[in-house]
Parts: C-alpha cells; structure tokens; sequence
C-alpha cells in the first residue's frame, strides 16, 4: 500500500462495517477504491463477492484497468490465482465493477418476471422514447401546444427520478400542464410493459419495486455479495438509494463521495443521501481524504473560502500539495462581446509566451447558451476549439436504423422499432398503409411484427403495400437463414446488405464527404459488435444491444472522444466535473447565469449552485480566471447586470452587495 497518504491507508484498511469516505476535490478517491478492493481480495475475500458501483463506463473501466494492473489479471475474465507464500486465500473470480444502469439490467434479466415483463424486455434509448410519447399524446388527444413530447417526457423523468408511480405523480401536480403529464405518464407505462420494454429509468424503478414487493428476490441477489463500494455516493438519486440499501444488509458498505460537490439536483440526485449517511449507518467510520494533489494553494485557498458559505456540509477543508501558486484573477468587462475577445486574448497569448498547447485551456459556462459568442471569437482567431457535447453517436440516423433491425432480429420486436425501420429504406408503404396495421395490432390485441411477417392475420391492404412487407419480412428470414455460424459479425454484414442499406444512404445523402461519413458510422457499429464478439465469454445479440444502449446513456465515452483533440475545450462545469486543465476560465459570473435566475428563490438551490462554482474553481490546476460582464443583451438592447454573490464570496466576503453594480471598483 505504497503511496497512500494516511487518510487514504485509513480508508483502505477498514474492511469492515460501514465506511463514509468524504473525498475532496483532487484527493484521489479512484486510487483509494481501487486499492481497497485489492486489499480485500488479498485478505482472502473472493473477488466475486465484491460489487464495485459507479456513475459512468469510464469510472467502471478506469477502476478496472487500475485494478488489473495491480492484480496482474484481466478484469472481467475468470482468473487462477495461486496461494501467495504469505498464506493468503487464493481468489477465482474478478469482481463486479458496474453502473448502476447496467446492474439493474442484469438483475432484471434474471428476476423481473415476476414484475409481469418479459426475460428479453426491450430497452428504449431517447429517440425510442420521444416516438412513445407522440402516441401517447395523440391517444390522450393532446396537442403540442398544450404539451410537446420532450415535455411530457421532461415530467416523466422528473418523476421516476424522484421514485414516483403515476397515481403519487398525479397527486403532486400544481398546474395543468403537470395534471396532462400525469395522465400521459400513467398511458405511456401501461404502453412499454405492453410492448415489453423499458426506459432508462424504469431500470432502476423496477428493480426497486422488484426489492420491494419480492423479498425472495431481493435475498438472492442480497446474497451474491459480501462487500458493496459505491462511488460519487453524493450523486445518487431515491432509487439508487434504495437498491444500494436492500443490497447491504450485510453491512459491509463502503461509499465514497463529497457533498461539496453535488451538483445534480436537477436529474434526481439528493445530496442528503451522504449528509445523512449516520441515520442509516449510526456505527459508520467517516475518513477524510482532504489532501488535493490537482490544484495550487491559491486555487485551493479560494475554494474553501467559497464552500463554507454553504451551512449544511460535513465539515472538511481541503489542503494543497502544490504549495504558492498564482492568485486567481477575478475581471469586469463593458459586455458580453468584450469578455469573449479579452478572455481569447488571454488564451493566444499564454499559447504564445508560455510554451501550452491548446488542450491546457478550458472556458467553463453555466448555461448552454453562452458560447456561441466564443466560438466567434475562436474562430476569428483561428485558435483550435471542441464544444464538449454536441451530437451524441446513438442521435445519428443510421445507428437509431440499425439498432432497430438489431433489436427485430434478437427477439425484442417492439412497437417503436418495427414503425422505424418498416418503410426504412423506401418499401413503397405509406403512413395510411402504417396507421390500418397499428390500429389492426391494437383492435386485435396482436404484436405489429407478428402482422408484418404474417404469423398473425394482416388487415386489407393494396398491393404495393403487401408486396414492401412481404420484402421486409424476406429480407430478415434471409439475414437469418444466411447466418449460420451464430456470429454476430456476419449477421450484421448480411442485414446491412439484405436490407440495401448504402444506397439509402447514397439515396439520401447527395456529397460523397456525408455518404462517407455516413458510411463510417455503419461500419463502426460492425466494429463494436467485433469488439464485443472477441471479448464476451458467451456472445449475445441481446447482451450486445444492452450494453450499447447503455452506453448511450453515459456521455462521459463521446466526452473523452472529444478531450483528446489538442483544442480549447468549451463546455458547461456540469460537464466539467471529473475533469481537470493547467488553466480554466469561468465566464459569465453574474446573478441569474451562476447562480441560475431558476435557483434564486431557494436556499437550497442556491447552495447547488455554490456546489457548482466550487466544481468549476477546483478543475484549475494552475491558472483560474474568472470574469463577468457589467452589461449583455436581453432581447437586442444592453442590459445591466448585477456581480454573482460567489464573486464576493470567493473573497471572503459575507456580507455581499450582490445587488449593486461594481462599477468603479
């Protein structure tokens, strides 16, 4: 255990009991976890009964591959151990290092019969879900202009966030608006469990409910492990809470996290989750890991001046590594135009004078509306730039088509995903022609699928009509047919090619630089399929698809696709948590951007929005800027601003005439 400091070795070797690990801003919590499941197997406890928690596939794979290097094993994969001279018991099996999401999807493979949903549910990403939600509003006769789908499906995931059914969301409503999502909500569930499927959320709500309402099943899947640890504790929502519980009863928890930087309210997260870790745990060892190895004193010095304006905290101070350190800047600028100039200003110069490289440099935003003015300058510039976000890989067309025939083929054939691809390439069958077999499907009480390869009585339809489904149907009997070695590689080769899927790109795209590019995103869904193919034990289309779809939900894979370029990142300081630069600059610090005009009326809100100021200082290693405008534009004309209160803050001072201009000062 080479290299710990002593509050690290403290939290490695406790390997009993409850444990609550607050962990600081750049204290190494990765390090700390990792080491700890490395102790516990070397103690003799069995790796698979060890379960590792974590928000995102990059944590997961991060924590895998440290931990098989110190083991000297291949995570993932059974794995002899011989007996050490020391004695120590040998171990079989890795341990189970996972995302939430992806637990819960292989214990309601396993379980979630009972819940009254199929073994081989289908799991519905955001396009899946907004095609839903059209259905549902058109079923309940409501227009967009009473409510749009993205809304109906903001409430949905509002209320599942908060572990809430569609009779508790319907009690809880204020407004009209709210009263119609309900009622949207309760359609929408029945509608998935008819199709057999699920959304993101209902992964964890299921599985919560099947803890609830089964104590058998819970017992079992209780049973499985002797040791839980969970990462970014301080981000876990009701649900996670609650499943992370019924899975603990034997005690041996340890959570790792920090409530100062809890910064997901808005998606569920609840921060009293590790502020009351001693309600549930009252025996609970709390070890402080307060050394940050990241930043420089005088970062470090501003953000515990900041974070202390917070009252309701576990009390902690972080301490420098790096001791000096150059003083944060903090700037006014006339408006939003010269704030974007000065601050690429700033950046050509240090580029210039100082010996960085591009990527050295982040410009952090409270809100996604804020760079644009940025970007123009960078390009006036000509300085390399990415925007962290953008268009995820599963929003491209052609990987929303494939995934749809995949899901047909692996014996999920649900509604959403017959009604994508079934005129998809052209197949000569129109809306009316799609509208009579929906509305056949629903009178008849049959699957759409079953009325498109003809195992169930198809209504009336013209010719060219049956003759485009008949050619479907044929086109997936022949994918199948040609597939014989069950290799998944080669049943996506076949169907791409059943199915004549380059020339609808060619059709629709009219530049070879698109229908190229176009072309390379089938071709890496071929690639991930290989991938997947080498690496699982028992290779199954299904276990592919969710694996896929699961990591559709974790932006952190596009995200460090992106940080790889040697460019200025841009980006949101949600996005920027985790992540860390030599030099950050923090724009737009003025009341109603940070803190959000939204949170004004809370106290609690307001104390999120210190969380994520605090998160934005601390991603600065050696350089911080932060800067705000005395005016910007509200509607075309120059409006005055009023400094953020964290501006005051930083500096210690509490009593802050936030709503005074600081002109002249």
């Amino acid at each position: 255990m080479s290299g710990l400091n002593p509050d690290q070795y403290a939290a490695v070797n406790t390997l009993s009991g409850p444990l609550l690990v607050l962990a600081g801003a750049g204290t190494g919590k990765t390090r700390v976890i990792t080491f700890r499941i490395a102790k516990l197997i070397k103690s003799g406890v069995p790796g698979e009964r060890i379960l590792g928690m974590t928000f995102t596939n990059k944590a997961a794979n991060e924590m895998k591959e440290r931990l098989g290097k110190m083991l000297g094993i291949s995570m993932g994969k059974s794995y002899p151990v011989k007996a050490k001279k020391n004695g120590k018991v040998p171990v079989d099996h890795t341990p189970t290092i996972s995302t939430f999401h992806s637990l819960c999807v292989r214990i309601l493979r396993r379980q979630i019969e009972p819940l009254g949903y199929p073994l081989k549910f289908a799991i519905y990403n955001r396009g899946d879900q907004e095609g839903l939600a059209r259905n549902v509003l058109r079923e309940i006769n409501v227009s967009d202009k009473l409510l749009a789908p993205n809304q109906l499906l903001y409430w949905i995931g509002h209320w599942k966030c908060k572990s809430m059914t569609p009779a508790q969301a319907e009690v809880a409503c204020e407004t009209d608006a709210q009263h119609l999502a309900a009622i949207g909500y309760k359609r929408y569930q029945r509608q998935l469990k008819l199709m057999g499927a699920v959304d993101f959320d209902d992964l964890l709500l299921l599985t919560e409910k099947l803890f609830n309402e089964h104590e058998s099943v819970r017992a079992a899947e209780a049973a499985r492990f002797d040791h839980i640890l969970v990462d970014e504790y301080q981000d876990t929502n009701t649900s996670q809470y609650r499943i992370v519980k019924a899975l603990a009863e034997h005690r041996n928890l340890c959570v790792v996290g920090d409530d100062d930087q809890s910064i997901y309210g808005w998606r569920g997260a609840e921060v009293e989750h590790i502020l009351s870790f001693h309600r549930d745990w009252p025996d609970a060892k709390v070890v402080r890991l307060e050394d940050n190895y990241r930043s420089t004193e005088a970062i470090i010095e501003v953000a515990n001046t900041l974070i202390k304006f917070n009252k309701t905290r576990h009390d902690k101070v972080l301490r420098a590594a790096r001791s000096g350190g150059e003083k944060p800047a903090i700037l006014q600028f006339p408006n939003e135009t010269v704030e974007a100039q000065e601050t690429v200003h700033s950046i050509r110069k240090r580029l210039e004078q100082k010996g960085r490289e591009p990527r050295d440099f982040a410009i952090l935003f409270r809100t996604n509306e804020q760079p644009r003015i940025f970007e123009t300058e960078l390009r006036k510039a000509k300085l390399p730039y990415i925007l962290v976000g953008g268009m995820s890989f599963f929003d491209r067309k052609e990987v929303k088509d494939l995934l749809a025939y995949l899901r047909l083929i692996g014996g999920s054939p649900d509604e959403v995903s017959v009604l994508r691809i079934i005129n998809t390439p052209p197949r000569g069958i129109g809306k009316k022609s799609i509208e009579t077999l929906l509305q056949h499907a629903i009178d008849n009480k049959v699957s759409l699928w079953d009325l498109v390869t003809g195992a169930e009585e198809r209504p009336t339809l013209n010719a060219k009509t049956l003759r485009g489904i008949e050619d479907l149907a044929s086109q997936i009997e022949e994918t199948l047919y040609q597939t014989e070695n069950d290799s998944l590689v080669d049943l996506s080769r076949n169907l791409i090619q059943n199915i004549r899927y380059r020339s609808e790109i060619d059709r629709i795209y009219s530049e070879p630089e698109d229908r190229e590019s176009r072309w390379a995103v089938v071709e890496q869904i071929v690639n991930s399929l290989s991938e997947y193919e080498q690496s699982a034990a028992k290779p199954r289309l299904d276990d592919f698809l969710d694996k896929l779809l699961l990591g559709e939900q974790d932006a952190n894979d596009e995200k460090e696709k992106q940080l790889k370029k040697n460019a200025i990142a841009l980006m949101t300081m949600h996005s920027a948590k985790g992540l860390e630069f030599p030099e950050v600059y923090i724009v737009g610090l003025e009341e109603g951007i940070l803190p959000h005009h939204r949170s004004l009326e809370s106290d609690a809100s307001i104390d999120e929005e210190r969380r994520l100021c605090y998160v934005g200082v601390t991603r600065a290693e050696e350089r911080l800027t932060l800067s705000m405008s005395l005016t910007r534009l509200k509607w075309g004309k120059p409006r005055d601003t009023k400094p953020s209160r964290f501006l005051y803050e930083l500096t210690g001072k509490a009593d802050h005439p936030n709503y005074q201009q600081p002109r002249g000062t």
